[in-house]
């Protein structure tokens, strides 16, 4: 069953496209049983789904259903949001994957974070049910492979990532870290980062605010950061500097009118937003305020070409690694294409040795020399297993048979440079090859 790659990121859709059809990490689960379970042809399903991207790796017969589902699912007409999706194909999907998980097409080259939401996906299809052994064996070496790239290259040098992304931002505005208050909305994988990366500057407050206070102190208290309710941000708000905000939450939750109190509150002094999240947290019409600097993702991008450099040079070792594991995972699912075929070969060989073997025993039985016997039998076992593949020879058209013929050595291990028959012998080796008459009701 073909295996397809197909959704979209931030190289094939804008922020505006892609907060669409992100998905809730806690609707990622049913979704999938959903796919599997209501699309015709889908056997295997996984969800990745990052601020940067939501993609479906499915085992299918076809990807326009799956492509259906996924736009009417997210509410969107597919003739709107076509132009930015992506559909790859085995081999293409496969190099994708590969390229994903080691962190090769991620905003930032090489960045780590996309593999712990890598395995994400791949824990929410083993729960959801949908992991079957084709997609299974894939992710299995999808791991190994950004292991090998993650260990083998530089990739990983000089870390650039979103979260010094958000320093770099609140810096150019602020200054040093130390003279910021920052404030973080939220209290996910992305959040722990962004706070990490600025207790670091050792900024003159920090706060995390959650809708979850448990959750919000496991972040704030290693860090001696504070924390507060999520429903108390508009008063928490006027006191920081650096807001930056990643939650899961459908709708905006920094409006305009909120900010624009905030600012009066502050006497106009200025505000750094970084909104990580897809959907976003900021509603966009605030970046419109003279007072506020406002970023989403994608003007992250425009901050880590600094740390790029040595990452560059690695790239052409990390794709080679990813090209070579491509061809070796191929060879792997081309065997097990040819398995059912194999076994078929062996059963009709053996139906014809078994056949040959009861004709034989009979003639024994009978008191037939054992010597003729024997001798029947091997040119019995030779003509009838010859039979179809010289008959087909003899009869396929051209450039069917030169295609055929050039098989020929390898199929049966013909030593090269076998010399032509000589006139008159082909037409005795093609007697040769028709099988041995036998009664009506032996003919196996």
């Amino acid at each position: 069953m073909p295996f397809y790659a197909l959704g979209l990121n931030h190289h094939s859709a804008p922020i505006a496209i892609r907060e669409r059809f992100a998905f809730d990490p806690q609707r990622v689960v049913p979704a999938l049983q959903e796919l599997c379970g209501g699309v015709a042809g889908v056997s295997e399903a996984a969800i990745l789904s990052t601020c940067n991207r939501t993609e479906l790796y499915v085992a299918a017969r076809e990807a326009e259903p799956v492509v259906a589902w996924l736009t009417a699912r997210q509410g969107t007409p597919l003739p709107e949001v076509a132009p930015h999706l992506f559909t790859y194909i085995d081999q293409a999907a496969v190099r994708h994957v590969f390229r994903v998980a080691s962190g090769l097409d991620s905003m930032v080259l090489g960045e780590a974070q996309i593999l712990g939401q890598f395995k994400d996906a791949v824990r929410a299809a083993q729960a959801a049910g949908t992991l079957g052994k084709h997609l299974h064996k894939l992710f299995q070496h999808t791991l190994a492979v950004a292991k090998e790239v993650r260990s083998g290259t530089a990739i990983g040098a000089n870390v650039v990532s979103m979260a010094a992304a958000a320093v770099k931002l609140s810096e150019r505005v602020f200054g040093p870290v130390s003279e910021q208050r920052v404030l973080f909305v939220g209290a996910g994988e992305m959040i722990e980062l962004c706070a990490t990366h600025f207790a670091a500057g050792r900024p003159r407050r920090m706060m995390v605010v959650n809708r979850t206070l448990a959750r919000a102190e496991a972040i704030a208290q290693p860090l001696g950061a504070g924390v507060g309710r999520l429903e108390d941000l508009p008063e928490i708000l006027p006191e920081f500097d650096t807001v930056v905000s990643s939650t899961a939450s459908p709708l905006p939750l920094i409006g305009l009118g909120m900010v624009e109190r905030a600012l009066k509150k502050r006497r106009r002094r200025p505000f750094v937003m970084v909104d990580l999240a897809v959907p976003r947290d900021v509603e966009p019409e605030v970046g419109e305020l003279d007072d506020v600097f406002l970023y989403t993702v994608d003007d992250l991008a425009q901050i880590v070409q600094a740390g790029l450099a040595s990452r560059q040079q690695a790239l052409v070792a990390a794709e080679r690694i990813v090209e070579e594991r491509v061809a070796e995972f191929m060879a792997w699912v081309r065997s097990r294409e040819i398995v059912p075929w194999i076994r078929r070969l062996r059963e009709r060989a053996d139906a014809l040795r078994e056949a040959e073997l009861q004709r034989a025993l009979r003639r024994l039985h009978g008191g037939e020399s054992p010597e003729a016997v024997l001798m029947a039998l091997s040119h019995g076992l030779m003509n009838k297993w010859l039979h179809a593949p010289t008959r087909f020879l003899q009869e396929a058209a051209e450039p069917e048979r030169e295609a055929l013929l050039a098989a020929l050595p390898r199929l049966f291990a013909l030593e090269e440079g076998t010399p032509p028959a000589k006139d008159g012998e082909e037409d005795a080796a093609q007697e040769e090859s028709l099988p041995l008459a036998v009664p009506r009701g032996e003919r196996g």
